[in-house]
Parts: C-alpha cells; sequence; structure tokens
C-alpha cells in the first residue's frame, strides 16, 4: 500500500514541477547514499562536494547541485524503508534485543527544539533524561539486524517487543530492562522463549549452560549498536530534516564489514550418544 501510494504521488500526482530536473532515478539516488556510508565520509555534504561531484559525476550525469540532491532523499524515503526490509537478517532461531537513546538536543535547549518538536519525546535511561526517539533492535546471531523499530523516547522497551518478534521463534535475549512474566509468556505462547538477566531481588530461573553462555554474549548488542552509530553517523542532533535523518538507520546493515566477534558462545557443548 504505502508503495503504490508513493509511486502515484511521485509519477501522477500533484502539479508538474517547475525548473529543470534532475536525471537521477531513484536506484541512482540510493546508490549514491550507499556510497556516502562506504567512503569514510561523516558528513553529506562533504561527501557531496568534495567525492561524488568530482569524481561520480561522469557515472551519473544528471547529478544536481547539493541542495536539490537533499530535496530529492525525501521523496524517494519509502523506497529506502523496503530497501532496508528487504536487506534484512537471517532468521536463525537465535535473536538479541536492545534499545538505545538518540538525543536531538541537549536537555537545556529542548523548548527551543523546532526539527523534532512534534516527534520527540522525553525519555529517561540508565545514563539519564534525554529528548528525542529511541532505536530498537533485534539481532540474529549474525550480528545482523532482524527487525527494528522508531519510537518516541518515552516508550517503554517493552512496548515495543510484541510487534518486533511477530513472526520470531526460537530464542530470545535481553537485559534486566525486559523482564516481565506477561511479556515472557506471551512470547512463549507463539514459540519464542525470552531469556533476561535478574535483579538482585529475584531468583534466577533454571537455564542450562548453553543458554547461559548466550545470555553472556548479550553484550555484543551494545557493542553492534555503537558501531552502527559510529558507521551511519546516526546523530540528530546534526539533522535538520526527520526524515534525512532516518535515511542513515540502514547503513550498518549494507555494512559487509560488520563486528568480527560473534554472538554464539565460544565453545561447544560436549553430547554423549
Amino acid at each position: 500500500m504505502a508503495l503504490t501510494a508513493w509511486v502515484a504521488n511521485r509519477f501522477n500526482g500533484g502539479p508538474a514541477p517547475r525548473g529543470p530536473q534532475p536525471d537521477l532515478s531513484t536506484s541512482e539516488i540510493i546508490t549514491l547514499l550507499l556510497v556516502l556510508h562506504s567512503s569514510g565520509f561523516k558528513h553529506l555534504k562533504s561527501f557531496y562536494h568534495g567525492f561524488a561531484e568530482p569524481l561520480l559525476r561522469g557515472y551519473f550525469p544528471g547529478m544536481p547541485c547539493y541542495e536539490h540532491f537533499v530535496a530529492l532523499q525525501k521523496s524517494d524515503f519509502v523506497p529506502l524503508v523496503f530497501f532496508l526490509h528487504s536487506h534484512l537478517g537471517t532468521r536463525t532461531g537465535l535473536y538479541y534485543i536492545d534499545s538505545t537513546a538518540l538525543p536531538v538536543c541537549d536537555n537545556h535547549r529542548i523548548s527551543r527544539h523546532k526539527v523534532f518538536a512534534n516527534l520527540a519525546q522525553r525519555g529517561k535511561t540508565s545514563m539519564g533524561w534525554f529528548f528525542g526517539f529511541k532505536l530498537h533492535l533485534v539481532f540474529n546471531n549474525d550480528n545482523e539486524i532482524v527487525a527494528l523499530q522508531l519510537t518516541p523516547g518515552n516508550v517503554h522497551g517493552t512496548t515495543p517487543v510484541p510487534a518486533l518478534t511477530r513472526d520470531l521463534t526460537g530464542k530470545l535475549f535481553g537485559d534486566k530492562g525486559y523482564i516481565g512474566q506477561k511479556l515472557a509468556e506471551d512470547l512463549l505462547r507463539r514459540g519464542l522463549t525470552l531469556f533476561t538477566r535478574v535483579r538482585r531481588n529475584m531468583k534466577a530461573p533454571p537455564m542450562s549452560l548453553h543458554d547461559k553462555a548466550l545470555l553472556n554474549a548479550r553484550n555484543m548488542a551494545e557493542t553492534i549498536i555503537g558501531h552502527i552509530k559510529e558507521f551511519s553517523s546516526l546523530n540528530l542532533s546534526r539533522h535538520r530534516s526527520v526524515i534525512n535523518a532516518f535515511v542513515h538507520i540502514i547503513a550498518y546493515q549494507i555494512n559487509p564489514f560488520k563486528p568480527k566477534r560473534n554472538l554464539q558462545p565460544r565453545y561447544r557443548l560436549q553430547t554423549t550418544a
């Protein structure tokens, strides 16, 4: 439905745009964005003026000026979302869930913030209060993103879990923030077992050595999230457009150089015949 609406709006809807139109297709725009995230440049503007315009114009003869290219990103946001979904990771049966705060400004400037004013909300993490969003991610044991969801900062970490794991079965490992008997029971009824660490005043449930090793490897999810923020320049406080900021989330998934360490335990349990 969303893709159909985008096609209708892109090619049939609204008045014809004024002025000369750049001869860049949707696939070319996406390609340039992917090259950006593989080039090492941290900012689109420096990449566009310092690399794309002088070196890639022969491959993209319809390349517009930088300001027009920024505007074109917005019109191709829907295809980018579909591109991301087409590159989600394999369902392996072993998954790790975590979330991270994405502040959009310093707390002292919340009242003056305008870009995300109607979307961002105040939230709290172990590091304190912030104003922005939360990015919720599910990884498989190959360090690939299997599902993701972006919510306002005031949404609790357990709220998106049913939707994020709707089509997953197997084992799901999370931190203490995902503790909840009802959540665990709901997931178990549809074939997904939730494992978390317990708080000090709680009794640890029985768990096999293999599951304990997998749970201990959950810390790798934090490393992956740090890698995503670093690789994709996912710093919302620098962006001046809502859509342009969210475009960068796809960078990690298409990066072939993911963190080397695997989320699997380093040893394999020996079984007797």
